[in-house]
């Protein structure tokens, strides 16, 4: 885990970030007598007591989750303690029996809401309550249509208000909305219901699932007309959430005038393609309202801009007039001719990457039995029961078949709990993974489950979920160490399909792997490409070399190339042996490194930082693999994409080695 802190000086516009690290350690439930709790208590602070008998061996399972949801509250302040009742210090909060054993909130030494136990069956349970309680005034629970209205008519010209519907209290999308509100219920009124009566009186097709929309009453002028709403078509996850909120706070429209390759805005980062109505002088205004137009129908979807053709110097197709660039980094822009709203929407949604909620086609399924709290609850009952998953296309292992699997074929294996929130949500992006290389990949995509089968994940020092490893015959398993997606785990599954090293046999090889034409079928280009060259006397160097690119399998790309022939390659890139060439197709460039006595671990250094770019931008994806660099970082902040001019100023100065002591970088300050 990682702390950071942020000094901005004001005199330019550089911002040195300096990051301390440290480890994480299991958060202990703590154990006070009532006279012990109730000194800790402070003014303000919100704490989470579970108040029991000494000894008492009842509401073992309520205190399993009771432990996992310490971290999550922390995260917002509060504090959680279990309280022993002993006969020496009575409390009011002691029950008589065991069976009335309650949890209270507090703030400071104000009781705001006691909870009985089986309320909160699990840690969404737990923290949906918490905060539900915090949130009194930020979240409104409503219950009519009129309850609605009232507070949409007093917010209209004002704010913009936040609506969703939740199928229970305690179920993980009202945990979602709760902890969205915490970060965002400053800027947004939160208003929340569990009525399906109200979802069908204000339109809704589909009532049987959690959905949220956003109202857009900040721009109602007359008090007559209701707020304009979208909904979010994503599941109720905090981060699905979180990308709409975003996306709400965006401007609908941009104007631009560059090429459409580089723009860079908060869409792109949230995973979102672009949508670009060309325009020009003569026909500004109208193509300004027909983007606008674009923008409203596909908003949350995509992000609109406003593309200058008299400004911009790229060659358009002279009778294009929309533009559409898929989020992917390495994806080309796209000119078409679209020549109404709904075939621009229709390209759009036909070419965009969502994962969509998939519907019952005859409504006829039953819901969950709400009366059945017991101990499966978390597991079954509150699981996003409306989007079965093709879990067949993984296997299932146990303890009977998970080493006869992984040492008799090559096999990812996905470690989970079904009690665990992430590994839950991970699950999907591992199945879409299953999914997209269905038939075509020689990996064997397995899972296995830690809440039935703790001793092996244990025997695999699995100590944190989800985690994924391949298992290869012979070698030592490989630790997945990606973001927790489809996009990243399906390139490490890749890149693991390609021997490591890869053996180069000519010339002529080793130019189609520098240029990234070895693998088209598994990557359009890869980010970087790693060729070692070595004479055939420098076996001891090879093989220091050959031992790194082992240690970094999955995560780049290496090839070494050591025939007699060697020194052609070496003199045409200035390159003296043993040496190693890293190429990034993309960019057209070729950068030579000597290697002469650098150990293993040195060679491991190298080409674990070859991917990372001289002046990168700092994004959620990119910002670990800096941070271990271990430099401060030196920013440069920029309102869109960077201008070319600082660009270039930057990496001149990196190659006059003026600063060498930090990482510098840019963000783009939409983002934030």
């Amino acid at each position: 885990m990682m702390s950071s802190g942020f000094v901005v000086f004001r005199a330019g516009v550089a911002l040195v970030l300096m990051c301390s690290f440290y480890r994480s350690t299991e958060d202990p439930l703590p154990e006070l007598s009532p006279q012990q709790y109730f000194s800790t208590l402070q003014p303000g602070k919100a704490s989470l007591a579970y108040f029991c008998q000494v000894g008492s061996l009842s509401n073992s399972v309520f205190l399993e989750e009771l432990k996992e949801a310490i971290r999550p509250l922390q995260d917002y302040g509060i504090s959680v303690s279990k309280v022993n009742c002993v006969e020496e210090e009575a409390s009011r909060y002691c029950g008589k029996e065991e069976g009335v054993m309650k949890a209270y909130l507090f703030r400071g030494h104000i009781l705001l809401r006691e909870f009985p136990t089986d309320t909160l069956f699990d840690v969404n349970a737990i923290v949906a309550h918490v905060l539900f309680t915090l949130l009194f005034n930020e979240v409104k629970y409503v219950t009519t249509l009129e309850d609605l209205h009232s507070i949409e008519n007093s917010l209209k010209g004002k704010a913009n208000m936040i609506f969703s519907y939740v199928e229970a209290i305690g179920t993980p999308e009202h945990r979602a909305v709760m902890e969205a509100a915490f970060v965002y219920g400053t800027s947004y009124q939160f208003a929340l219901t569990t009525e399906i009566a109200l979802l069908e009186n204000i339109g809704s097709e589909n009532t049987g699932r959690a959905h949220l929309y956003f109202l857009h009453c900040e721009l109602a002028s007359d008090l007559t007309e209701s707020c304009r709403t979208t909904r979010m078509e994503q599941p109720l996850t905090t981060l699905n959430i979180h990308v709409f909120i975003k996306t709400m706070k965006a401007p609908l429209v941009m104007e631009v005038a560059e090429d459409p390759q580089q723009v860079s805005i908060i869409h792109l980062q949230l995973g979102l393609p672009l949508v670009f109505i060309i325009s020009q002088q003569a026909t500004y205004e109208a193509d300004r309202r027909t983007a606008e137009w674009v923008a409203w129908r596909l908003l949350g979807k995509a992000g609109v801009l406003l593309l200058s053709r008299d400004s911009v110097d790229v060659d358009i197709p002279q009778h294009a007039n929309v533009a559409f660039r898929r989020a992917e980094k390495e994806a080309p822009v796209e000119f078409l001719v679209l020549n109404d709203v709904d075939l621009i929407v229709s390209h759009v949604k036909s070419n965009m990457y969502i994962e969509e909620t998939q519907e019952d086609e005859d409504g006829d399924e039953e819901g969950p039995d709400l009366a059945i709290q017991d101990d499966e609850v978390a597991e079954t009952v509150y699981r996003d029961r409306k989007r079965p998953l093709p879990l067949e296309l993984t296997v299932e292992l146990t303890q009977e078949t998970f080493n006869s699997t992984v040492t008799t074929s090559d096999s990812l294996v996905l470690f989970y709990a079904t009690w665990h929130a992430v590994s839950m949500a991970f699950l999907q992006s591992y199945i879409d993974v299953a999914i997209k290389l269905k038939g075509t990949s020689t990996i064997l995509l397995t899972r296995i489950n830690c809440a039935d089968w703790s001793d092996v994940c244990a025997k695999q020092n699995v100590t944190a979920f989800p985690a994924v490893k391949l298992y290869k015959e012979g070698e030592s398993p490989v630790s997945y160490e990606g973001m927790l997606g489809t996009k990243d785990l399906l390139k490490f599954v890749q890149l693991n399909r390609i021997s490591c090293p890869v053996n180069i046999a000519s010339i002529q090889e080793a130019e189609k792997y520098l240029r990234g034409e070895l693998y088209k079928d598994l990557f359009s280009f890869p980010s970087v490409s790693v060729l070692g060259l070595f004479s055939p006397a420098m076996a001891s160097a090879e093989e220091h070399f050959r031992e790194a690119g082992k240690r970094l399998r999955g995560s780049i790309i290496t090839g070494v190339y050591s025939e007699d022939d060697v020194w052609i390659l070496s003199n045409k890139y200035a390159a003296p042996l043993p040496a190693m060439l890293l190429a990034r197709p993309r960019e057209g460039g070729i950068e030579s490194v000597p290697l002469a006595t650098a150990p293993v671990q040195e060679m491991v250094r190298i080409l674990a930082n070859a991917p990372l770019e001289a002046f990168p931008e700092i994004t959620v994806e990119t910002l670990p693999a800096y941070l271990r660099l271990q430099r401060p970082l030196l920013m440069l902040f920029s309102d869109g994409s960077i201008d070319p001019q600082y660009r270039n100023a930057a990496l001149a100065l990196v190659r006059q080695k003026q600063l060498e002591p930090f990482t510098p970088c840019w963000l783009n300050f939409n983002y934030i």
